[in-house]
């Protein structure tokens, strides 16, 4: 049988996940119980809930005696690790490209990611049914963009499909569509071309993603790059970070048919399989046969730009809601993440509780800090902080992202305005549609921390943005921090209505009544700089008379409920996120009123404030 291996890749919300679904439906790869099912590819809950892949994902449909292998991959520039290690295992990609939205950040970051590693393209401009879609504009864009990117002249001349993913149509003229995917995976087969299939040379298979099964443990996912893999079959781990050659077996060998894995004997050069039984195996390593020991070369993955701390918990509540509470719980678990999560980087500190995480941005590792919270983790983060670097003249480089931005043309001023102080330099400027504009803005990775909840309240909800990361340039200097203070609780107890009352016209608060908090925890937000002691704990003195009605006419304003992502934004650097399976609560690192007057008294003593 004749194999394709292909990668889907796009910026986010362009189709990916909802392409492969009508595939699969087209080519009879799903159950009947999963036909009804949206996103099918995106099993996560976190996904699911976020309407986002994370995860790259494998599957695989038969067309014409074809067996086509199919990797589904994240749009977000935060999981671009992700797209980067997948793209080893397949020959060509599908580059789906909005009807209206056209070409975006991470469609650039994306294709340069497969042009580089001379990637066969097929371009599929979908969501041609929208009202709005302008395919003509659009092609002419995705053109533009592949020479600026120096495209070979193979690669420019890239076949076109149109196609609503979501109405299962596709077809070679954007006003005549067939409702079925027939034009797509006839391209596939014309524009792909077949992996090598040297079957006879000895095993060599490069492992790009690892997944783990109840039963049988770790899996390594890969493509076999020449020989025949088979079950039972000793090997030889090589390659990967470590630089290892240790002994091993395949215990089971699977291959994917639609979205399961059927175990098989053995497996040829070209193939994508399935391999359990090497438990040390980790990603970016390859197994041999032990006659002939060669690791390959894998892919260079881009640095991280953002990290913060990970702490035990130590606050008052501590090892209240977590079932792993220690910090050799932490240290385990955050090193066990780095063995497949390639795009991070974990670090030890002075500190042994405490641990340096570095990622691609604030939601790739808000990402980690969910899925950890899920499984009963309970720690504590600090303030996400950009990676500096120095240059060869020991000048200090930062970060800085490419940020677009779609608005209605009578927020623009006020979204200039807003991304002027954080040193955004504006580089381009377009009507998207008849009332749309779109701003592209080169921007400090400092600069976007804690912008997009500012971004909607500015635009009342309709600005939308994208980033990814740019380059490193020379630092662009300050930028104004966060003007007001934070309500800390005086005490700990629960919170009462009299308490709670009484505060609420110093900021907005965090916490309604009834509400269990300790001293040191973060209740609110002030509306002055500085931060104010506030006792939410409050109880109203009581006597032996009372007026009626008097409780009564407490009218609280009701609480601010922030997510993970905006207390992350929110916090100083003197405060922590605390997160437990069960809550996320905001804290200063020194709880005492008393100890941080002292640490602030320390401080301008020794001339750092």
């Amino acid at each position: 049988m004749d194999i394709r291996n292909v990668a889907i890749i796009a910026h986010v919300d362009h189709g990916k996940t909802t392409l492969v679904d009508q595939l699969l439906r087209d080519a009879g790869g799903l159950r009947r119980s999963e036909q009804g099912v949206e996103r099918i590819m995106d099993s996560n809950d976190l996904e699911r809930e976020r309407g986002i892949t994370i995860l790259s994902k494998n599957t695989s449909v038969t067309y014409h005696n074809t067996r086509i292998n199919i990797v589904d991959t994240p749009g977000h520039a935060d999981f671009g690790g992700e797209v980067e290690r997948v793209l080893q295992m397949v020959d060509g990609v599908l580059l789906l490209v909005d009807a209206f939205e056209g070409c975006m950040p991470q469609t650039r970051f994306v294709l340069r990611k497969a042009l580089e590693l001379n990637k066969v393209p097929v371009v599929i401009i979908n969501k041609i049914d929208r009202p709005e879609a302008r395919p003509d504009e659009v092609v002419d864009e995705t053109l533009e963009l592949f020479m600026e990117l120096g495209a070979t002249d193979e690669q420019i001349d890239f076949p076109i499909v149109y196609a609503s993913a979501r109405d299962g149509k596709s077809g070679y003229d954007p006003a005549h569509l067939e409702n079925n995917m027939q034009a797509v995976f006839d391209t596939i087969l014309k524009a792909i071309p077949a992996p090598a299939m040297d079957t006879e040379a000895p095993l060599q298979v490069l492992f790009s993603a690892i997944d783990y099964d109840d039963y049988v443990g770790k899996i390594g996912i890969g493509r076999i790059e020449r020989g025949v893999a088979k079950r039972a079959m000793p090997v030889v781990v090589c390659g990967g970070r470590g630089n290892r050659e240790t002994p091993a077996k395949i215990t089971r060998l699977y291959r994917y048919e639609g979205l399961q894995r059927i175990e098989v004997e053995e497996a040829s050069a070209g193939d994508i399989v399935c391999v359990a039984g090497i438990d040390s195996l980790n990603v970016g390593e390859t197994i041999c046969d032990p006659a002939c020991v060669e690791a390959m070369p894998f892919v260079h993955i881009d640095e991280p730009t953002v990290s913060m701390m990970f702490l035990l918990n130590d606050s008052p509540f501590a090892g209240r809601e977590g079932k792993y509470v220690t910090g050799r719980n932490l240290r385990d678990r955050l090193f066990n993440e780095v063995k497949t999560n390639v795009a991070m980087r974990v670090e030890t500190t002075e500190t042994t509780d405490t641990f340096r995480v570095s990622g691609r941005g604030e939601l790739h590792l808000s990402i980690l800090i969910e899925q950890m919270r899920r499984q009963g983790y309970e720690f504590a983060v600090s303030r996400p902080k950009v990676i500096l670097k120095k240059n060869e003249a020991g000048e200090t480089l930062e970060p800085i992202e490419e940020l677009t931005i779609d608005v209605p043309q009578e927020y623009v001023g006020a979204v200039m305005e807003k991304l002027g102080s954080r040193k955004a330099e504006l580089v381009d400027m377009a009507n998207q549609g008849e009332s749309s504009m779109r701003l592209k803005f080169l921007i400090p990775a400092r600069g976007l921390m804690g912008y997009r909840s500012e971004l909607l309240t500015d635009t009342r909800g309709n600005g939308v943005m994208s980033h990814v990361f740019h380059d490193y340039e020379p630092y662009k200097g300050a930028i104004e921090e966060r003007k007001t203070g934070s309500l800390v609780a005086h005490e700990t107890g629960d919170t009462s209505s009299y308490g709670l009352f009484n505060t609420q016209d110093r900021g907005r608060l965090f916490v309604g009544p009834g509400v269990p908090v300790y001293e040191g925890q973060i209740v609110g937000e002030s509306a002055r700089a500085g931060d104010i002691v506030v006792n939410v704990c409050k109880k109203k003195h009581v006597t032996n008379m009372r007026a009626a009605g008097s409780d009564e006419a407490l009218r609280l304003t009701p609480p601010v409920e922030l997510t993970l992502e905006q207390c992350l934004e929110f916090i100083a650097d003197d405060e922590l996120v605390e997160i437990t399976p069960l809550s996320i609560r905001m804290r200063k690192r020194l709880l005492t009123k008393d100890a941080r007057v002292k640490a602030f008294n320390a401080s301008k003593s020794a001339g750092e404030l």
